[in-house]
């Protein structure tokens, strides 16, 4: 490949030989040999920026379309990735020495820095990415990207080049699944490497340029005695957790978006046993088990025909086969909601899924509707049966006004009466108002019932502890 001043001055040559897999940024590929390859134009900076911040741009973007035209990108993805950010850092340092440009040490390392995250990674959005302190990142076309941090939505200084370049980072990240996203299917879920996952609407469904949702997961995962130290819960309503996930109970964690169900769901499989088979069903895969014998299975969207879609209730039917131990559904939405109540009553104890309701009693509500709207003619009676005799605890989360995110119901499912499901409560956040910086305070109160769990807990040998967990909850 070769690479120079874009004015034809002599070419140098390197050759490349590894292999990985990389893309180039935005740019329009040239139909043939003699169209030139160029980088869309930035856009005009806004007037707050300041005029070195704006030299700086147009200096990134000269130096971007030297590069373009001087690598041939096919033997450059042959490298791996380390290697390429090597010989891209090498060949931009050139082309700024052949440019004459002025730059300062630090403007000359962000230079190199910001072109490699456009021709490797997420462009604009891998500092984002490296934050572990932000768990949503939102971006709302080219000129729009807000974070979610300590539960509050603001807006960065973030900016795509136009919605070219960000349509061009929505493919790359749906591609590296093997899925796609265009004017004839304009909407995804992906999710990247990481497990973080991924969202996106496209034009001409999205008015204002593509609109990329990313719900980032934190390096570090966390644990439920973290949970415990943000707030999220008591340590002794933690500790019922634990036996609620070691005894085998049926679990349905519900919670509006963003509440932290799916943190939850992944803090509870902690404590399965490493010797079950567990099986993972989800639509993007993003739960993070640590368990030594974990089946992960995603779904998969029709392909450009229209055809070969695989379902949830495609994938919970097919676990059934598989010999599971527990199933684990990670958002129950449709009507796999009945494949899994069944899985739950046949010997699959300790299955778990997330629901989206507003509160416990709404959820058993949604199940029953998820139900129908899978085609299943059955008698609302016998429905609620079912989801009576398959579920033994619902575990609400929420989060507040203030950002922060609780659990605020642990509510165990009893029995019927006549047609009702009938529930009770365990534990409950008592609000008790807020303090002077406007952090909701309040306690998870005890209501002092035992639970129906409780022999399963005695015969699992967690007894002891359950009683001493739910004694120093009633004595708080």
């Amino acid at each position: 490949m070769s690479f120079g001043k874009r004015s034809g001055a002599p070419a140098e040559k390197k050759k490349v030989t590894e292999v990985a897999k990389v893309e180039a940024p935005s740019v329009e590929i040239a139909k043939s040999e003699s169209e030139p390859l160029q980088a869309t134009a930035p856009a005009a900076p806004a007037p707050a920026e300041s005029e070195a911040e704006a030299r700086f741009e147009e200096a990134k973007v000269g130096v971007f379309n030297d590069l373009i035209d001087s690598v041939d990108l096919n033997e450059l993805s042959k490298l791996e990735s380390e290697q390429v950010r090597e010989e891209i850092g090498d060949i931009v340092s050139e082309i700024i020495g052949m440019r004459n440009l002025v730059l300062s040490a630090n403007d000359q390392q962000r230079l190199i820095s910001e072109i490699c995250n456009d021709v490797l990674g997420l462009g604009p959005l891998e500092p984002l990415l490296a934050r572990d302190d932000i768990a949503d990142i939102m971006v709302n076309g080219a000129d729009k990207v807000y974070i979610e941090t300590n539960g509050k939505i603001e807006l960065t200084n973030i900016r795509f080049r136009d919605n070219a370049q960000l349509m061009n980072i929505c493919q790359r990240i749906v591609s590296a699944v093997d899925r796609r996203v265009d004017e004839s299917s304009p909407i995804c879920d992906a999710r990247l490497m990481d497990g973080s996952r991924v969202n996106v609407i496209a034009p001409p469904l999205a008015i204002d340029g593509a609109a990329l949702t990313i719900r980032k997961f934190k390096k570090d995962k966390l644990t439920l005695e973290q949970l415990v130290g943000f707030g999220a819960m008591s340590p002794e309503c933690a500790e019922v957790l634990k036996i609620i996930a070691r005894c085998r109970c049926n679990v349905l964690i519900s919670g509006g978006t963003g509440s932290g169900k799916t943190t939850l769901l992944n803090c509870m499989t902690q404590f399965i046993d490493v010797g079950e088979r567990v099986i993972t069903c989800e639509d993007a895969a993003e739960l993070q088990l640590q368990q030594p014998h974990v089946v992960r299975l995603e779904t998969r969207p029709p392909n450009i025909e229209g055809a070969g879609a695989i379902s949830m209730t495609d994938l919970v039917k097919n676990c059934l086969r598989m010999r599971p131990e527990r199933i684990i559904v990670g958002e129950v939405r449709g009507g796999e909601a009945f494949d899994l109540l069944q899985a739950m009553n046949t010997g699959h104890d300790g299955s778990m899924g997330t629901v989206h309701p507003n509160n416990p009693r709404e959820g058993l509500s949604r199940i029953e509707n998820m139900i129908a709207q899978g085609g299943f003619t059955l008698p609302a009676k016998t429905v609620r049966q079912q989801i009576a005799a398959a579920v033994n605890v619902v575990i609400q989360a929420q989060r507040l006004r203030d950002g922060s995110r609780k659990v605020t119901h642990v509510t165990e499912i009893v029995g019927m009466e006549g047609e009702v499901v009938t529930l009770q409560d365990l534990f409950l956040f008592e609000f008790q108002g807020e303090d002077s910086e406007g952090k909701i305070q309040g306690r998870h109160r005890p209501t002092g019932l035992r639970p129906k769990f409780w022999d399963r807990a005695r015969y699992f040998g967690l007894e002891k502890e359950l009683g001493d967990a739910l004694e120093e909850r009633s004595a708080a």
